[in-house]
């Protein structure tokens, strides 16, 4: 029987024994976690394990924001859906299993875009805000929140075979915003469906966020403010790296110039979402030709240019080069009314074409990078994709193009120019591709512009590696 000053059940006590053993956890730690709050923001790769695990804790009310529906491509790493979940709200379904994972849980399903409207009064509610986005304007929106609000932000990302963790707390320590003033700029980093992640590398961040928040729950151990973890899969390599509060932060300085939300679409340069346009569906090949075949009236719209519209089409397709799209805005009226799939050879040019000038006639590319990277394609040709990424200043993405075509030349000089931009994140994907490290001397020399530009993350980590080289 439970004692009156316990509040737990019979049945909590057999749910929770193993934590009630452990003394630094006890009755007292456990009733912390039954009275807490956490809000998990996304359902995907993160989402889906950190739900699993705090719900499993005892966590008394978990909310959940994320506005997709399960797809196919999530079952890879999302282990909180299976195949008969395709097609459904990810917090519908998230919510159905932790409910039956575990009754003591309160769960609060939000399927709606966070965004400066609506975070503030979300976030208010909350003990704990946990990270699991894939997005810039995001992150910077959720920690800018947390900061107003005075409310921990347990952080986590994943991309191809690399995590990395911490817990931004400006009361205590940094922010995000410390650790990264400004956003990268759009498309130069990829996100995980174009770049790849490894199935279990959600599972293993999301392990140490779910960890830090009970932490932070419970008031045991040291909570990872102010240090970065990062993980490296193929290593198997654990790094930690202290973090200092910056005094001219904008937001959690000493003279903060950021006082309430912002456009985060803006900030993180991408264009604004037009609540009124009609829904962008990212959509697959396979299904646009079902689609066809079914006999509905889809108009085909190809941006790409005449000389590459005479090397290959698709049958029925209307071509409309980028450039000529606002010349043509005639045409364009003429097609609201119908379903418009767009597409290109990279994705880039679609993606432009999605943009105000067509929000209110089109769709994003059905066509992805990775389609292209699966086909064989000759070595002329995937030089010519690599070149017009590293034109459009994607050059990450370019890299496998490259070791596609095996232009070892090409490649010797990208790496060169990710030593004269500091970029460790570059270097570091050119040598996991060619399977080659690049040697000490280039890895320091990288740390060393790092420095001066004030990359203190990418100059770490290229000393990391500069020692992991002169070891080998």
């Amino acid at each position: 029987m439970s004692s009156p000053n316990t509040r737990l059940r019979p049945d909590q006590f057999e749910r929770y024994r193993r934590h009630l053993t452990l003394p630094e956890m006890g009755i007292e730690g456990q009733m912390r976690l039954l009275e807490s709050s956490v809000l998990l923001i996304g359902a995907g790769g993160l989402g889906c394990p950190l739900a699993l695990y705090l719900g499993a804790a005892g966590v008394g009310h978990l909310g959940i924001v994320d506005d997709d529906v399960v797809e196919a491509s999530n079952l890879q790493r999302q282990i909180l859906y299976s195949t008969d979940d395709v097609g459904r709200p990810k917090v519908e379904v998230a919510a159905e299993r932790i409910r039956a994972q575990n009754p003591d849980v309160r769960v609060t399903p939000m399927q709606l875009r966070l965004d400066a409207s609506n975070a503030l009064e979300i976030f208010a509610d909350y003990d704990v805000v946990v990270d699991g986005t894939d997005n810039f304007p995001t992150r910077y929106l959720s920690n800018d929140a947390c900061v107003l609000l005075g409310k921990p932000n347990v952080y986590g990302s994943i991309f191809r075979f690399e995590g990395q963790s911490s817990v931004f707390d400006s009361r205590h320590g940094p922010c995000y915003r410390c650790l990264y003033p400004e956003p990268p700029p759009p498309g130069s980093v990829p996100s995980c469906a174009e770049g790849g992640v490894l199935g279990v590398l959600p599972g293993i961040i999301a392990t140490v966020q779910a960890t830090e928040t009970v932490k932070l729950l419970t008031g045991i151990g040291n909570p990872l403010i102010g240090r970065l973890m990062l993980y490296d899969a193929l290593a198997m390599e654990w790094n930690e790296f202290r973090l200092k509060k910056d005094p001219d932060c904008p937001i959690c300085g000493t003279q903060p110039s950021i006082t309430e939300l912002i456009d985060y679409q803006g900030f993180c340069g991408f264009e604004p979402i037009d609540a009124d346009a009609p829904e962008l569906v990212q959509t697959r090949a396979a299904d646009i030709h079902a689609r066809i075949q079914a006999g509905e009236d889809l108009l085909l719209l190809d941006v790409r240019e005449l000389d590459e519209w005479e090397t290959t089409r698709i049958e029925g397709a209307t071509l409309v080069p980028l450039g000529e799209l606002e010349a043509r805005s005639a045409e364009l009226a003429e097609w609201r009314d119908r379903p418009v799939v767009v597409y290109c050879h990279l994705g880039g040019r679609s993606a432009q074409a999605c943009g105000p000038r067509m929000a209110k006639t089109s769709i994003p590319d059905p066509m992805s990078r990775r389609h292209l990277i699966e086909r064989e394609l000759e070595p002329e040709k995937c030089i010519a994709l690599a070149d017009a990424y590293i034109e459009e200043g994607r050059a990450l993405e370019a890299v496998l193009f490259l070791v596609k075509a095996g232009a070892d030349d090409r490649l010797d000089e990208l790496s060169r120019q990710a030593v004269a931009e500091g970029d460790a994140f570059l270097l570091k994907t050119i040598a996991d591709d060619m399977r080659r490290d690049p040697g000490s001397d280039r890895w320091l020399a990288l740390a060393e512009v790092a420095d001066g530009k004030g990359k203190t993350q990418y100059a770490e980590m290229a000393r990391r590696h500069a020692r992991a080289s002169e070891e080998q």
